[in-house]
């Protein structure tokens, strides 16, 4: 059962990792991986020790994938 809203009615500034590996469609230990190694696609904030994951740019990797997969 999806427990996740549409990324469109989000208007926090930032994600969980679950939330964000939600949407990328990546397991969430991936998530980690990228911050622990800082090779991401996405660089996360840390907030009281827990990692945080800017919308913004959520949605802004998600359009650059949709953009290169459009048939040209």
């Amino acid at each position: 059962m999806n427990t996740f809203k549409s990324l469109d009615a989000i208007e926090r500034p930032s994600l969980t990792t679950a939330e964000a590996a939600y949407y990328l469609n990546r397991q969430p230990q991936t998530l980690r991986n990228w911050a622990t190694r800082n090779d991401g696609p996405i660089k996360c904030t840390r907030i009281g020790g827990r990692l945080a994951w800017p919308t913004s740019a959520v949605r802004e990797l998600l359009d650059a994938l949709r953009s290169e997969n459009q048939p040209a």
